[in-house]
């Protein structure tokens, strides 16, 4: 790819929300942001999801079919002075869109300066951002914007937009492409079709004296490992660093974990990112193998907010040695996805009439509370009772992990529940 060429994944931006791909939740017909969008009333909003899933794309596409001023900021080379600057030019214009990707690597000062201008509607804000919102946009700004969260794109979704950048580069290039095998196209993709764009068009550019060029597995990892800094220009690499740092924790190596670590430091990455996702792996991968590690987790993101750089890193570091020598468990992240699922699947079950409240008269009259037994009342403040709906009675969703912890706690439970549950 020739420096200052206009990357494929500009070049095939779509331009209408007839030409974008994904999002179906959000943006199929009669979905609450289509209907907002062709409605032409749209609140100021939060974009939230994973690189490369169409989140600047979604703001261009607003503003140009809404027909509005569009300015683009970028929270990592971008200011309060930069803010202002489009604020005032704003004030000319008729509901003019700020676009700030990165939101949440804004300071509180900067967000604040936002507020303003988006209470009194001289801007319209879309904020797009791959951190929960939660924690990193402040209450007052968040409170007004409407958060949307984009979902990765699907298999089908990367599979059309592979189709789009094959047929350009076959008339940009005046070359057939056959994608025989496209399972390391959408492997190195990682779901983010920046990437995917990426890789095609590096596989294409390297193999470009060939007049039918047949894209295999193994040319696109070759292409892909000789050329990874361009492969990775936008610095996408940063995703698969944390990842790396991430899965070398759960796989109790805390060599690489601390490898992986001072790589992000060196690479300048935000503490309290680092911080926020070893709190996520404490609950996740170690649960209750060793509850002493969300408790750590905690005050290792406790202490970066005091402390900062340099010292911070032997916090980190202290945090994430443990995290990765620590026994594992994922069993209640199991539990609460299968118990999810059931919900969605069988919907608002009744609660059973002897653990409901029972705050009134008619409330008691009719069956409320009636019958519960208070375990504390009983032997091992323990009472073989109902809680679960009785369409799902008996059902399992905690499986305790084979670790010495969970295992007292199997124990435990077959002791009060017996065969009921199977433990």
């Amino acid at each position: 790819m020739n420096q200052g060429q206009t990357p494929l994944a500009e070049t095939l931006r779509p331009s209408s929300l007839n030409g974008y791909i994904g999002q179906e939740h959000l943006l199929g017909k009669n979905a609450i942001l289509r209907r907002g969008i062709e409605s032409g009333n749209i609140p100021s909003m939060i974009l939230w999801g994973p690189p490369g899933v169409g989140k600047t794309t979604l703001a261009f596409i607003i503003s140009k079919t809404l027909g509005r001023p569009f300015y683009s900021l970028s929270a990592v080379n971008s200011g309060v002075r930069d803010v202002r600057k489009v604020i005032e030019k704003s004030k000319e214009e008729i509901s003019a869109i700020l676009f700030i990707d990165e939101i949440h690597r804004f300071s509180k000062s900067q967000q604040d300066s936002l507020l303003g201008a988006v209470e009194t509607g001289i801007i319209t804000l879309i904020g797009a951002t791959t951190e929960n919102p939660s924690f990193e946009v402040i209450s007052p700004l968040l409170s007004r914007c409407q958060v949307y969260i984009l979902r990765p794109l699907e298999k089908d979704h990367l599979l059309k937009m592979l189709e789009l950048a094959k047929t350009h580069l076959e008339k940009e290039n005046e070359t057939k492409i056959d994608i025989i095998e496209d399972e390391a196209l959408l492997r190195v993709s990682g779901g983010d079709a920046r990437k995917l764009f990426n890789a095609i068009e590096l596989v294409v550019k390297a193999n470009s004296k060939s007049k039918i060029l047949k894209v295999t597995n193994e040319i696109v990892i070759g292409t892909i490992q000789q050329n990874m800094a361009i492969y990775d220009k936008a610095g996408e690499q940063h995703y698969d660093i944390i990842s790396a740092f991430i899965k070398s924790m759960r796989g109790s190596d805390p060599n690489a974990t601390v490898y992986w670590l001072a790589r992000m430091i060196e690479g300048g990455e935000d503490p309290k990112f680092i911080a926020r996702r070893m709190l996520i792996l404490a609950s996740e991968d170690i649960g209750n193998a060793n509850p002493n590690a969300l408790l750590l987790a905690n005050a290792c993101f406790d202490a970066i907010n005091k402390i900062g750089w340099p010292e911070g890193r032997i916090i980190l570091s202290q945090t994430a040695v443990y995290l990765a020598t620590s026994p594992k468990s994922n069993s209640t992240y199991l539990a609460i996805d299968d118990a999810l699922a059931l919900v969605k699947k069988t919907g608002n079950l009744p609660v059973p009439l002897h653990i409901r409240n029972a705050p009134t008269k008619l409330m008691k009259d009719i069956g409320y509370g009636k019958d519960y037994k208070y375990a504390h009342g009983y032997e091992n403040n323990f009472v073989d009772h109902e809680f679960l709906p009785d369409k799902i009675k008996g059902r399992k969703f905690f499986e305790p992990g084979k670790n010495s912890r969970e295992e007292e706690m199997r124990k435990w439970l077959k002791t009060r529940w017996k065969e009921k549950y199977g433990y």
